[in-house]
């Protein structure tokens, strides 16, 4: 079993630890969290005025976005993938699959190539979402490809989605969150 040994670097906080500023943001989170206050919420409760306002647009980027869930649960595993996040893959494989992404495009991109057997809006997304995390730009080509799938709002959306888990993926770094215990991690120690 590989394992993250580094210490958290941020005891893990309970909801009666919670002072007033922070409660009503560790209530919300208790509602739909299957982590509690574990992952990037530890870290974020710290600084609870911008944890409400991430906490609000993570709500909206998981339940609300224009992006069918499949393709947006495939944006958040791209970045977790790419950050080698413990927690990020750990959290939205199993909610990627449920979406309805194939277990063997979860397990190709799991284990680094392009996944093969993509529907056309999946190599988009895929290409998307590289190009701009890896280029920090999105080629014309790409961009005419989103926009004969997507509408303006998904686009943008698509772009939110992805810098916003790069934001969580750092945060979970810099924190050094990891799976919660017993649990096997991911990505082994040393893999790429």
């Amino acid at each position: 079993m590989s394992t993250n040994t580094s210490p958290k670097r941020f005891p893990q906080l309970t909801l009666e630890q919670l002072h007033p500023y922070q409660r009503p943001l560790g209530e919300q989170i208790m509602k739909v969290s299957s982590i509690g206050l574990a992952g990037p919420y530890n870290p974020l409760l710290r600084s609870p005025v911008m944890g409400q306002r991430m906490y609000d647009l993570l709500f909206y980027l998981r339940w609300n976005s224009s992006l069918p869930l499949r393709l947006n649960e495939f944006a958040i595993l791209i970045i977790g993938r790419q950050w080698r996040s413990q927690v990020e893959w750990f959290a939205h494989a199993p909610l990627a699959i449920k979406a309805g992404l194939a277990p063997s495009i979860v397990a190709d991109l799991k284990a680094r190539p392009r996944p093969d057997g993509m529907q056309a809006d999946e190599a988009l997304v895929y290409d998307f979402v590289t190009e701009l995390t890896t280029d920090h730009r999105v080629s014309d080509a790409t961009f005419a490809r989103a926009r004969a799938l997507f509408d303006d709002q998904q686009i943008v959306d698509l772009t939110t989605v992805a810098g916003t888990y790069v934001t969580v993926a750092m945060l979970l770094a810099m924190a050094q969150e990891n799976v919660p215990q017993g649990k096997e991690p991911p990505f082994a120690d040393g893999e790429p």
